[in-house]
């Protein structure tokens, strides 16, 4: 039977590498419309939590892991594995790892690559590849296809593609099914496969030239998303040194039916792509000798912004006749977004920092993070989410809001806090202390 057969009549074994948020809906869904899937992930602890029907993921609720650990039929339709050994199994592989950039703000392709050497030693005839993390345009034909190709010809006997991922944790109106899937091959048949596979997950499929036309889609997406974000970051600054009020001129500009989109200031970009994405862009231009001005510029003003977020609770403190140094500062929200329950690259983290850097005596709270460590970027960061109590709303000099989560009293807030600095006009409308915006 060949493999678009076996797509076809769903018996395709789906192999999906890497466990987090984009690859765990992914084995959901294809489990959801009857395809058998086999999830890799070099974390035991994801790999135990998911064999007992665990979910690790705030808004992927366990019952739905454990419904699909407890299909059965004549073979279990799901399992995780951390044995790499058994990627021979699957007939379609799907990699959903991390694509980090290095210190120097460099392509970090180590988690592709490693998972490419593992495929390689496993990959048989008849198996498709489809690389989904964001990368910069020519990975998959310059680094994934000569590592696969040593024994076996592509299109003919195994299928390379590449298919971004687009997924939203934590947005309720969109998931795998609904959210249109770009693909492109390395051949023709390699396209038509990849088609195929995902035409049986998600409602619409839009086939691109080539895996670098699809390499270059994601990064459009997300360098359009962090130009207008660096954008309107800018013109906050702007409009509150002119007295001005950012978010009622953006509502304003609202009003008109075409021509405009609303983007809204924070504190800063976090996620796993907005913050690193444009970054694979800028190095690859490097190689054909291109400044992306855009791009960079806009990495700049977005970088900038939890200075400017400390600086402002600085200047607030000061209207109240207290220096940063010493003060206590409660921080609601160290997700990247609101109602997650993850702190890749937030800016929540950022901010912290440098508050503890100026002397400041610092807590947060989050009701999806109840431990919050600061990874590779902030070694030393090791907070526990303390209650919002109203005796340590008082206690505080200042509360600073950096993610809206959806969960928060803000009426309840600003009656009992007496300083609040507020990043995303989440507390508009609302009386009690004093509330300034950054």
């Amino acid at each position: 039977m060949t493999l678009r057969e076996k797509i076809d009549k769903k018996e395709a074994l789906i192999g999906v590498i890497g466990l987090g948020y984009v690859g765990l809906p992914l084995v959901l869904r294809f489990w959801h419309v009857g395809f058998s899937v086999l999830g890799f992930d070099t974390d035991r602890a994801k790999v135990d939590h998911l064999n007992r029907g665990e979910s690790y993921i705030k808004h992927i609720p366990s019952g739905q892991v454990a419904e699909m650990v407890a299909s059965k039929g004549e073979r279990p339709r799901f399992a995780a594995t951390h044995d790499m050994a058994r990627l021979s199994e699957p007939d379609a592989l799907l990699i959903c790892v991390p694509t980090p950039l290095t210190p120097s703000r460099e392509p970090d392709l180590k988690y592709v690559e490693n998972t490419t050497r593992d495929i390689a030693q496993a990959l048989r005839a008849g198996q498709l590849v489809s690389l989904e993390s964001t990368t910069y345009p020519g990975t998959t034909a310059e680094v994934l296809l000569p590592l696969l190709s040593k024994k076996l010809t592509v299109g003919e006997d195994f299928f390379l593609v590449f298919s971004p991922e687009r997924e939203d944790p934590g947005n309720p109106s969109f998931h795998v099914q609904n959210i249109p899937k770009v693909v492109g091959g390395i051949t023709p048949a390699c396209r038509e496969n990849g088609v195929a596979l995902y035409s049986q997950v998600v409602d619409r499929v839009v086939p691109v030239s080539s895996t670098q036309a699809a390499e270059m889609t994601k990064l459009l997406e997300n360098i359009y998303r962090a130009v207008n974000i660096a954008l309107i970051n800018e013109l906050k600054v702007l409009c509150l040194r002119m007295g001005l009020n950012v978010f009622e001129v953006i509502e304003a500009s609202r009003s008109k039916p075409f021509g405009f989109q609303a983007f809204y200031p924070g504190p800063g970009l976090g996620g796993h792509c907005i913050p690193i994405d444009p970054f694979y862009l800028t190095w690859k231009a490097r190689q054909y000798d291109l400044s992306t001005r855009f791009i960079e510029l806009a990495g700049e003003v977005n970088a900038s912004m939890p200075y400017f977020v400390v600086q402002r609770a600085g200047e607030a403190l000061n209207d109240q006749g207290k220096p940063l140094k010493g003060s206590k500062i409660l921080v609601l929200g160290a997700a990247y977004k609101k109602d997650v329950d993850d702190p890749r690259e937030s800016p929540g983290l950022k901010i912290i920092s440098l508050l503890q850097s100026k002397g400041a005596e610092v807590s947060y709270n989050d009701p999806h993070i109840p431990h919050l460590k600061g990874g590779r970027h902030f070694p030393g960061l090791n907070l526990k989410s303390v209650d919002l109590s109203p005796e340590n709303l008082a206690r505080a000099d200042c509360v600073l809001l950096v993610t809206d989560h959806s969960a928060y009293d803000y009426a309840g807030i600003a009656s009992q806090a007496r300083l609040i600095v507020d990043t995303r006009n989440a507390f508009a409308g609302q009386t009690g202390g004093h509330i300034y915006q950054a």
